[in-house]
């Protein structure tokens, strides 16, 4: 009879990884990752101010965001904020990511992001899906922005009035 040998215990080797040893630097860049940052504080000041808290608040951050944007950001910015304020006056500012956000009852439906804000060679106006803006089964939800001129500011005022109603 042969002499049966006693087995080895198989011993498993962990893979190789194939992703970067800096895995946060090749998931998001620098500005994302400060955006993010920027959302942290953002909602661990509203939860400092409680529920009470106004549109008196919010837009005073919105405000101090934009005047920290460089030209021509800061003057489109401005603008946008008037535009917002009297096409959908219940509307309250607020920051959002670090950027300025208009939201209806706690949920943002557009914002304003500088070109500065993710080094883009446009500014963009958006629309969270918040905005009742369908049409469809397709449409824009965001716009690249150059400047500002008469006919851009009726076409965005008339979309805020839609995103609201």
């Amino acid at each position: 009879m042969a002499e049966r040998k006693p087995r080895k215990k198989a011993t498993q080797k962990s893979a190789k990884s194939t992703t970067p040893t800096d895995k946060a630097s090749a998931r998001f860049t620098d500005e994302e990752r400060g955006a993010m940052k920027e959302r942290a504080q953002e909602l661990k000041a509203a939860a400092r101010r409680g529920p009470r808290a106004d549109k008196a608040d919010g837009e005073s951050d919105v405000l101090a965001k934009i005047a920290e944007m460089k030209e021509p950001d800061r003057s489109m910015a401005k603008r946008l904020h008037a535009i917002i304020k009297a096409s959908a006056p219940a509307l309250a500012p607020k920051t959002w990511y670090g950027m300025p956000a208009y939201a209806k009852e706690g949920k943002v439906v557009c914002f304003f992001q500088s070109a500065q804000k993710f080094k883009t060679r446009y500014a963009t106006f958006g629309f969270s899906d918040a905005a009742n803006l369908d049409e469809g089964a397709l449409w824009p939800v965001a716009f690249a922005l150059k400047e500002l001129t008469a006919t851009e500011e009726a076409r965005i005022g008339a979309l805020v009035k839609k995103a609201v109603s």
